[in-house]
């Protein structure tokens, strides 16, 4: 037991004091197994109890191998303790051990009320057999208590699509020529061009055509703008006048 005890660590220690305070806030743990007494902070592990002080000294009188007490706060919890509490509790334990007590039954000598109850069996019903750790199922409930809080499988949530593949499915789609997108994600840097993109940036053919012939007319309109030169003229063959060559 002492070797069990080392390996539990701090934090899951501290995991066991909380879920230990969880269970003594459900209804049915509120009030100590045996007097009724308000907000118990000791148990029975084997019995599965959550008891107040007063009564955790009249279960420990009476032996390990009846009742074996530890506090909630103060001593170190072994996982499989923990599952047992939560697999029984005080309603359940005290279907098995008050059976057959009276409604009406003065509780007021409490410590031999405990000792008839626990050591004598003296309301357990006949054939009854008595819970125990062996008879409830530990395995998930262990695993659960280990790491805090039961584990719930969540269902299998499918790929958002981004905003660029998102378009580029329905663009295919509308052609008719699926396209099957890759099980990643699309890496659009912020210099690239997405496909969505050059889909939105390509004009119809007929306002193609139509910008093309404007280019076209400016073109000419320009060309029609700048001047223009005569053929150059060739030098004269003719002589010289007599002024030319006058010294």
């Amino acid at each position: 037991m002492m070797n069990e005890k080392a390996l539990v660590t701090k934090d899951l220690n501290a995991k066991h004091t909380k879920i230990l305070d969880a269970l003594l806030k459900l209804p049915e743990n509120r009030e100590c197994a045996d007097c009724r007494n308000k907000a118990p902070r000791w148990a029975s592990v084997n019995l599965g109890i959550f008891i107040c002080m007063q009564c955790s000294g009249i279960h420990r009188s009476l032996g390990v191998h009846i009742s074996k007490v530890r506090s909630i706060t103060l001593d170190t919890w072994l996982p499989e303790q923990v599952a047992f509490m939560q697999c029984m509790g005080n309603k359940k334990s005290n279907n098995y051990w008050e059976a057959e007590l009276p409604k009406d039954y003065n509780r007021s000598m409490i410590e031999r009320f405990i000792r008839a109850k626990y050591a004598e069996r003296r309301w357990v019903a006949q054939g009854a057999v008595q819970p125990s750790p062996e008879l409830c199922d530990l395995s998930s409930t262990t695993i659960a208590f280990i790491e805090g809080e039961p584990k719930k499988q969540s269902p299998t949530k499918a790929r958002r699509l981004s905003l660029d593949e998102e378009v580029l499915t329905k663009h295919m789609s509308q052609t008719g020529h699926p396209q099957r997108l890759r099980g990643c994600s699309l890496d659009i840097k912020a210099n690239s061009v997405s496909p969505s993109q050059t889909i939105r940036a390509l004009p119809p053919s007929n306002e193609l055509e139509k910008s093309i012939k404007k280019m076209d007319n400016c073109t000419q309109d320009l060309f029609s703008l700048v001047p223009s030169q005569g053929p150059k003229e060739e030098p004269s063959s003719r002589p010289p006048s007599s002024w030319a060559t006058f010294d």
